[in-house]
């Protein structure tokens, strides 16, 4: 039986989002290999995962976008103001 994986990364404004089906021994890294999408963080459904995270029926593997800003210098800079 052949796993349904959903990948989405993140744009500014936007999300591709790549429908696709692996083998059941498939992981994380095969998955991105497949879409030829790169990224690094990833995770699946908001939880950060590896490249050799084994992959279940109905995943979504989310490709994060870096953070322009550290959240607690972004604070600091709030609390200044």
């Amino acid at each position: 039986m052949a796993l349904r994986i959903e990948v989405v990364r993140a744009r500014p404004g936007r999300a591709e989002i790549v429908e696709i089906r692996l083998p059941d021994d498939a992981t994380v890294g095969d998955a991105l290999a497949a879409t030829g999408l790169k990224g690094n963080p990833v995770g699946i459904f908001g939880k950060r995962v590896t490249m050799d995270t084994r992959l279940a029926d109905g995943d979504r593997i989310e490709i994060y976008r870096p953070l322009k800003l550290d959240p607690k210098e972004a604070r600091r800079r709030r609390a200044r103001r």
